[in-house]
Formats: C-alpha cells, sequence, structure tokens
C-alpha cells in the first residue's frame, strides 16, 4: 500500500515537480562550484583574450603571425604524439601482464604503476635530472660499461623531458588498459583456441581488437595531458624546449602580457575540446568505465 502512495505521489505533476526541486537542490553546491571555479574563469580568460582598452583580435593574430608560437604549438604536439605512441607500446604489456598474470602477481604489477602517483610530479622530475645529468647515475653506469667514451647529454633538452614526461604519464596509459581488459570476457579467447587459432592469432584477432576501448581511452588521455604539461618539460628542458604551457607563462612572468597568454591559452583549450570530442566518437565513455 506505502509502495502505491508513493508511486502515485510521484507520478502526479506536483509530485514530479517537488521532485526535480529536490534534484536540483541537492545539485546546487557543485552547480555553484563548477560554475564559481570553471566557468567564470574560463570566460574571463576568453574576455582578455579579445580586450586590451578595447575589442582586438591582436592577441590571437599575433599566434599566427609570430613564428615562436608557431614553433611552440608544433613542437608540444610532436612532443605529445611522440609521448602518446611510447606509452602506449610500454603500457600495453604491462596491461596485459597485470590482466593474465595470477592475483598476487597482477597486484604487484598495478602497485609498481600505481605507487608513483603517491610522489609529486616535482619529485620525479627532479630526480630524472639528477639521473640524467652528464655526471649523473646514467651516464657514469654507461661509461663504466665501457658502452661510451663521453657523456651522453640526456638533459636539459629534448631527450630528458621526452623521458620524463613518458615516465611520469605511463600510469595514465596503463590504467585505462587494464580497465578494458578486463572485462574482455576470457570465454571468446577459449572459444578462438578451441576453433584452432593459435596463441598469437587469438590475441590479433579476439583480444586486440576487443582492447581498442581502452586504447583509444589511454591515448586521448595522455595526449591531452601531454598538452597541457608544465613541470617537467620547465626542469629537464633547461629552457630549451618550450611547449606551449611555458609559453603561456613566459607571457605572464616576464612580459605581463595577460592577453598574449589568455589567447595562447584559449587555442590550447579549444583542441584539447576537439580531440576529448574526437576521443568521444571514437570510443564512448561508459564503455571504458564498465558499463555496456
Amino acid at each position: 500500500m506505502a509502495t502505491n502512495v508513493t508511486q502515485t505521489s510521484t507520478s502526479s505533476p506536483r509530485g514530479r515537480g517537488q521532485e526535480q526541486m529536490m534534484l536540483f537542490l541537492l545539485l546546487a553546491p557543485a552547480l555553484l562550484v563548477v560554475v564559481g571555479l570553471l566557468l567564470v574563469p574560463l570566460l574571463w580568460l576568453a574576455w582578455q583574450s579579445v580586450w586590451d582598452n578595447g575589442f582586438t583580435f591582436e592577441n590571437y593574430r599575433r599566434l599566427y603571425t609570430e613564428p615562436l608560437y608557431g614553433r611552440s604549438f608544433l613542437l608540444t604536439f610532436r612532443l605529445s604524439v611522440e609521448v602518446t605512441v611510447t606509452t602506449l607500446l610500454l603500457g600495453y604489456p604491462v596491461a596485459y601482464a597485470a590482466t593474465v598474470l595470477p592475483r598476487w602477481l597482477s597486484l604487484g604489477v598495478l602497485a609498481l604503476v600505481v605507487v608513483p602517483f603517491w610522489t609529486s610530479v616535482l619529485v620525479r622530475s627532479y630526480g630524472w635530472l639528477v639521473l640524467l645529468q652528464r655526471t649523473g647515475v646514467v651516464n657514469k653506469l654507461l661509461m663504466g660499461m665501457g658502452l661510451i667514451d663521453t657523456p651522453l647529454s640526456l638533459a636539459n633538452n629534448e631527450i630528458g623531458v621526452l623521458i620524463g614526461m613518458i615516465h611520469i604519464l605511463l600510469p595514465f596509459m596503463v590504467l585505462p588498459l587494464y580497465a578494458a581488459m578486463q572485462k574482455i570476457p576470457r570465454d571468446l579467447l577459449l572459444a578462438g583456441a578451441s576453433l584452432g587459432g593459435r596463441p598469437a592469432t587469438v590475441f590479433a584477432r579476439v583480444f586486440l581488437p576487443l582492447s581498442m576501448p581502452g586504447v583509444a581511452a589511454g591515448t586521448v588521455l595522455v595526449f591531452v595531458l601531454c598538452l597541457g604539461f608544465y613541470i617537467t618539460p620547465e626542469l629537464l628542458g633547461g629552457g630549451r624546449t618550450l611547449m606551449v604551457s611555458m609559453l603561456i607563462s613566459r607571457n605572464i612572468e616576464l612580459y605581463n602580457q595577460w592577453g598574449a597568454a589568455s589567447a595562447i591559452s584559449v587555442v590550447l583549450l579549444v583542441a584539447v575540446m576537439l580531440i576529448l570530442a574526437v576521443g568521444r566518437l571514437a570510443v564512448p565513455l561508459k564503455s571504458v568505465a564498465g558499463a555496456k
């Protein structure tokens, strides 16, 4: 009887209105936080990019006319592609091993992937700077083994940035891959094997295609994070690897050009939104989150 009364009260227009009002009140604090901390700053950023004692597109025109901006954007996208491809090639076997190994070994692999999250990016970047410098552990080890005669230039350049970014962003590739691989029914692999498929054939024709949602999710996540990466390129690049995030910082800290920094930020934000939209078309978010 109580159930019938509840269903009757919520099915009436007045009941639905009260329910919607209650939902709105529950969501109001979160909406205020989103509007106050996300939408308002973004709108202010867009306004600064087109207002300098009057409405102007001068800040956007500079992005296309001054070669420094073009080189910085090209470098950022190229490094992002290189880091994304490398983390995918390194992360896929790790995620696959975590999926097929016994549970205690799988937990060990995942722990090795997750533990770096407990250390700040700044500390890890400084750690790589110590390891990769000319008198660092890596060069001393290579020279001690007789593989090189003079120290390699591994820090304060693009190579150091690549190594540091790959290490820091690798977990962001492994975890989506592992989540997608965990959902692959093992019965399908057994069916493929029972039909005469060799392990390599079953992997290539069954497991690999079904893991593509994880590949797409990890690729988009790592690529987007690379576009806005700042601390690691700043430390390991030695000021020679000028990515877009550093360009924004330079415009504010050195030249006090908030309009130019805002214009760069808006362009970068639009690029990220486009990439996320394409990624969403390639793989729905719910397929990675766990729902079918």
